[in-house]
């Protein structure tokens, strides 16, 4: 369905620019808690946010629309998405907002939305939300002696950080490991350092000084350069990524070598399957996940579902389902014996944990299968998008049966930016990079041919 404001992972943009200004977050918060008021009782709403520097617009923006309803805040300032998820169930709030726009740089910002259950809100539900935006909002404020409340809550770390250590199997400890992790200058600064030593692990943490501006830069998930020195140079067991709002991680192994989710899904899929854990015989992954992993768990007689591009579909298949693990190839990791959403250092726990039980070193652990070669490249174009021009459609089919069921293709547009991705995978790299590089120049050639 055609969406005005909410993209695959909540509103996103680039900071006092259509979308993300005050203004709109103000009706996100109005229209928001029209939709979720109760009759019954208070509408209950946690907010909390990255550190962007943009967040002390969008906050207060969002706070007044919400207590402009009739809604209750909480406020709970720099912390994980996944906290928010959390937060928003034992709290019994009606709602969890999160102020973050993840991996990307600072000038950007974005706001997700979290259901009284703890996961992210459906397609028919930002549609309801995105009408109310639209329509006039004066029948949907609160008469003044109905306002709402906004105050500060200062346990909010405290509670994530006893929930994620939680996580990690009984009796299991980190002891004399030595563990690199890189927070992103983000939202996980405070709480994931104090995860890890807390749990017994000796820490080096990098990321852990944000500005406002230097979140994502050059370091996190999306940049691990930084890390996997660190890991080397200190000669650390294993190194840690998160990216600027910590629902996704990357690992990094003892000689600095990145392990992406792929290689993490099928660590913790195996893993769990050996010991009963696993439920529903596989795990769910999107469009975008490597053949070699589908190969991988086919021989130990598993299954790989796969959905759309975003950690909200693949944790709606898994509900839908029954299925315990799921993820992203980008690092969103889903395991719903402990989280409602991504969690990046729940999915860090559960790869120590198999270090730990099964004394091995952090390459053992997670080199569990060779990828197949995968080129991922992006078309970037101003206006209509090149996707359904003929000449498009004709060498997508060309090339589709160039790979002569060797390979496959993914042409998909980016749910953030005005961007095609285009990827290919296949067992000949030379094939791959062929493929790849006819459509990307057919592409390029008509998304910058003249109106």
């Amino acid at each position: 369905m055609a969406r005005r404001y909410f993209g695959t992972d909540g509103i996103r943009g680039q900071a006092n620019a259509w979308p993300m200004t005050a203004e709109v977050a103000l009706r996100v918060g109005v229209a928001t808690g029209m939709h979720f008021r109760s009759a019954r009782a208070r509408t209950r709403v946690v907010i909390g946010k990255d550190t962007r520097l943009s967040g002390y617009m969008i906050e207060p923006a969002l706070t007044a629309g919400f207590v402009s309803a009739g809604c209750d805040v909480f406020l709970v300032g720099p912390i994980p998405t996944p906290a928010i998820a959390m937060l928003t169930r034992s709290m019994r709030c009606d709602l969890g907002v999160m102020i973050s726009a993840s991996h990307n740089p600072f000038s950007d910002n974005g706001i997700k939305l979290f259901g009284p259950d703890g996961y992210k809100l459906s397609d028919e539900v930002q549609a309801e939300i995105e009408a109310l935006m639209d329509g006039p909002q004066d029948g949907g404020l609160a008469a003044p002696e109905k306002l709402g409340r906004a105050r500060r809550l200062d346990t909010a770390r405290d509670r994530y950080i006893e929930a994620i250590k939680g996580t990690l199997p009984r009796g299991l400890r980190l002891d004399g490991l030595k563990v690199a992790v890189d927070c992103a200058n983000g939202a996980a600064y405070a709480v994931a350092p104090t995860i890890l030593w807390e749990l017994g692990a000796e820490v080096t943490a990098i990321g852990v000084e944000p500005d406002g501006f230097n979140i994502n830069r050059g370091c996190g998930s999306t940049a691990p350069e930084a890390l996997a020195r660190t890991v080397v140079e200190k000669g650390c067991d294993i190194g840690i990524a998160l990216d600027g709002d910590a629902d996704r991680v990357i690992v990094v192994d003892e000689a600095g070598h990145q392990v992406d989710g792929d290689q993490i899904m099928a660590l913790i899929a195996s893993s769990w399957a050996k010991r009963g854990r696993l439920t529903g015989g596989g795990i769910v992954a999107t469009v975008m996940s490597n053949m070699g992993l589908e190969r991988y768990l086919e021989a130990r007689g598993l299954t790989l579902v796969r959905t759309q591009v975003g950690d909200r579909y693949v944790g709606e298949r898994m509900r839908a389902d029954g299925y315990n693990v799921g993820g992203e190839q980008s690092g969103h990791m889903i395991f719903s014996d402990y989280a409602t959403t991504g969690d990046g250092l729940v999915a860090a726990l559960q790869v120590l944990a198999v270090m730990v039980d099964e004394g091995i070193s952090a390459s053992a652990a997670t080199r569990r299968f060779d990828p197949w070669p995968q080129l991922l490249r992006n078309v970037r174009y101003a206006g209509q998008a090149p996707t359904g021009d003929d000449a498009v459609v004709r060498v997508i089919a060309e090339e589709t049966a160039r790979l002569d069921g060797h390979g496959r293709i993914l042409i998909r547009p980016s749910g953030t930016e005005p961007l095609i991705r285009v990827m290919a995978e296949a067992d000949d790299p030379v094939l791959v990079e062929r493929v790849v590089g006819r459509i990307v120049e057919v592409m390029e050639r008509v998304a910058t041919r003249p109106e």
